[in-house]
């Protein structure tokens, strides 16, 4: 039997319809095209198992995939390899609300996933405007951080176990929900973050919580960044900690979403050069009034002037569809050049203006759209095209001003990849900014659990 005969036995359902493969081709951005003579679409782990060993021994490269909203082209074949969806393996396989934890399949939908934590009365934080597609083995191997970071940490901090099938098709089982476990190297942290290239995650053990009983999603005007970080520290000294989400939308990012995005409005009835969304959560039925008398006296400390708070959950999904459809919105206003940085909270206006002031004499008229995670310094740093500008030069420009991005980014002791991960697309400027101890220890890792460079070769680090 073929090598390709071998892998379609072995994955149970596979494809080599074009039309069917065309989707998975194209990420969202549609700045990377792949290609592939052939779609696996197994549903269960051993098969996973079967398919490893089949491209081990014959030195096949594989790209795994799971819901393909991956932004740094890390889940595309571009050059030609087989296409592993895990999209079928999507069961959740346990719910303990006793233990706090959850086991489900890589290919489940986060969505999917937060909503059987809530049928059992627990709550799974992690979220993200992509969360209806967006599965747990894409999230986790790209280490997803999303809005609530601030409180409960990034993907990486919501595991208790993994299952993960390795290069030679051994399957690794650390399915375990332990919270405690100090025997030796915490192996499950290898594999989240590594988009793919060590090991294929099946299944993983998740961290619950306890169900929010009230929750407050506000939306306030604030004159600067710098006002914005200090209304988030006077906000979470006098609510204890309770902020789990806060969000920096700048006053053309609102623009964007009121002019292309239908049934939105302005909540706030003057104009503001800044805003913020934030988000509260207790199980305490004060908390409403705890967050709008803290939020009152932020505004006469002339950190705010003006806030609004829904009073019913529409209220508060219109409030959160204005920051999520920020992306979409700027896809209306021409190209763009985009990105996902980080730096300590406290350098997020000295970025933003060192940055802007870069780019503008790089790409004048670029129009500056930043926007993002200021509660843990996560700012998707992007530029539109200036009005009636050039949608074919503007990304010309992409290397240049990301370069100048990175630089200041780096200099202020930040990070050129907060939670999309590094793909193909970064991994070559990673050279620039990691030292090369760092990039031989991940060179090494790669050639130790993937010594014939079949996972997702080409990705996050380059042999």
């Amino acid at each position: 039997m073929s090598e390709i005969g071998r892998l379609k036995q072995a994955a149970g359902r596979w494809s080599e319809d074009a039309d069917e493969i065309a989707p998975h081709l194209v990420e969202w951005r549609s700045k990377y095209r792949g290609r592939s003579p052939l779609l696996l679409k197994p549903e269960k782990a051993a098969q996973v198992s079967a398919i490893l060993a089949i491209c081990n021994e014959t030195k096949t490269a594989i790209v795994p995939q799971g819901g393909n909203t991956g932004l740094v082209g890390g889940q595309i074949p571009l050059d030609g390899e087989i296409l592993l969806s895990l999209e079928r393996m999507n069961r959740i396989r346990n719910v303990d609300a006793e233990g706090a934890s959850m086991i489900v399949e890589a290919g489940a939908v986060l969505a999917n996933v937060q909503r059987a934590a809530d049928e059992a009365e627990k709550y799974f934080p992690l979220s993200l405007a992509a969360e209806g597609s967006a599965t747990i083995g894409g999230n986790l191997s790209t280490n997803a951080g999303g809005v609530n970071v601030l409180r409960y940490g990034s993907a990486r901090d919501l595991v208790l176990g993994l299952e993960v099938v390795l290069a030679d098709g051994s399957v690794l089982d650390l399915l375990r929900t332990l919270r405690k476990d100090n025997t030796g190297y915490d192996l499950k942290q290898l594999f989240i973050g590594a988009e793919g290239t060590l090991g294929i995650i099946t299944a993983a053990a998740l961290k619950l919580f306890p169900k929010p009983k009230s929750r407050v999603t506000g939306f306030a005007a604030v004159p600067s960044p710098e006002a914005a970080i200090a209304l988030l520290n006077r906000l979470q000294d006098e609510t204890g900690g309770l902020i789990s989400a806060f969000e920096l939308i700048p006053r053309i990012g609102l623009e964007f979403v009121l002019k292309h995005i239908p049934e939105t409005r302005d909540p706030l009835a003057a104009r503001s050069p800044w805003y913020v969304l934030m988000e509260a959560t207790s199980a305490s039925a004060s908390l409403k009034e705890l967050v709008e008398n803290a939020m009152g006296r932020a505004i006469d400390a002339n950190l705010a002037t003006d806030a609004v708070f829904a009073t019913n959950e529409a209220q508060a999904a219109a409030l959160w569809r204005l920051r999520e459809s920020l992306s979409e919105a700027q896809k209306h206003e021409g190209a763009s050049i985009k990105h996902d940085v980080s730096v300590p909270v406290r350098a997020v206006p000295e970025l933003l203006t060192r940055g802007i002031a870069a780019v503008g004499k790089i790409a004048p008229g670029a129009r500056p759209v930043p926007f993002g995670h200021l509660g843990d310094g996560n700012i998707h740093f992007n530029f539109s095209v200036t009005q009636g500008g050039d949608d074919d030069a503007f990304p010309a420009r992409w290397s240049e001003v990301s370069r100048a991005v990175h630089d200041i980014v780096h200099a202020l002791g930040g990070s050129i990849s907060a939670e999309h991960g590094l793909g193909v697309m970064k991994r070559d400027e990673i050279l620039r900014y990691k030292s090369p101890v760092e990039i031989e220890l991940m060179r090494t890792l790669k050639r130790t659990l993937d010594p014939n460079n079949i996972l997702n070769p080409g990705k996050v680090v380059k042999l």
